[in-house]
């Protein structure tokens, strides 16, 4: 019973994690953001809304942002009522339990990714408006610019020592090694697109493009981590027969992640802060 005690105690982690920890960093980021806006440049950006006013605007986006996490934290305290009756049974079986909790992770982040889809559009509707040219600030920008070489020689020795793992343990350990390795290339690919995509928020300061920049570069790096260490821990439960250990395990990594997403937004806030932006009064 201690396994599903413990999952029981991480999934409530992982509901305040990513459905209430994480969206209230992430509004107070989108204010600052927005708030970089002059209304009268807001209101350009939208010529087929007869009125569109800056602040509300921003009031019902956040409001709506706040209600799509509110359902979901509510659905995931329901699930947790489901597993705790579950797992109560002596014949639970760990694998369904870990596909619902994967399930209501992806479902954590369906209003993160929907704020990052408007986000992009928003930018890219400011990039359009601007009249002329805009100067760029031509500077070569290389990987080791943003991410230490040890920490990528790190990322490519855990590749390694996970490709060793699966062949001397695993009997088909071609399959788990192309799925790394197409993992890792996913997110290497995001990480040349960072250092060398065109930026377009025109509000943007060059100092605080650089500092987006390193951040995503870095967070393709780490999350090549989490995905080998993921795998390598799930392979070792396997390997040991500990099997109703993983649903902990699962909900585990995915509150590692949801503080990783929250100790960088709340460096970008303090980044801002100091460069003299604040928290705007929108509430």
């Amino acid at each position: 019973m201690i396994e599903a005690n413990a999952l029981l105690a991480m999934f409530t982690v992982q509901i305040l994690a990513m459905s209430v920890l994480v969206p209230d960093r992430l509004i107070k980021q989108v204010r600052v953001q927005v708030m970089k806006i002059p209304a009268e440049r807001f209101a350009q950006l939208y010529p087929d809304f007869p009125v569109v006013d800056r602040d509300l605007t921003l009031k019902r986006y956040l409001a709506w942002y706040r209600v799509l996490n509110l359902g979901i934290a509510v659905l995931g305290l329901w699930m947790l009522g489901w597993l705790f009756t579950y797992t109560q049974r002596p014949d639970w079986k760990a694998g369904e339990v870990k596909d619902w909790v994967v399930v209501y992770w992806f479902a954590q982040w369906l209003p993160f990714l929907l704020a990052a889809w408007v986000g992009v559009r928003h930018n890219k509707l400011l990039e359009n408006s601007l009249d002329g040219k805009r100067k760029a600030i031509l500077q070569r920008r290389g990987l080791f610019d943003f991410v230490s070489p040890f920490t990528v020689f790190l990322a490519v020795l855990a590749y390694l020592l996970f490709v060793a793992y699966v062949i001397h343990f695993e009997q088909n350990p071609l399959s788990h090694i192309i799925g790394i390795t197409l993992i890792c290339a996913v997110h290497a690919f995001a990480a040349y697109r960072t250092l060398y995509a065109t930026r377009v928020n025109p509000y943007v300061t060059h100092a605080a493009r650089e500092y987006a920049i390193g951040l995503g570069v870095k967070a393709s790096v780490y999350l090549c981590f989490y995905f080998i260490v993921r795998r390598s821990i799930n392979l070792t439960i396997e390997q040991l027969d500990l099997q109703r250990w993983k649903p902990f395990t699962e909900s585990s990594l995915f509150v590692l992640l949801a503080l990783g997403v929250c100790v960088a937004l709340v460096a970008e806030a303090r980044r801002s802060e100091l460069d003299g932006l604040g928290h705007s009064p929108v509430r």
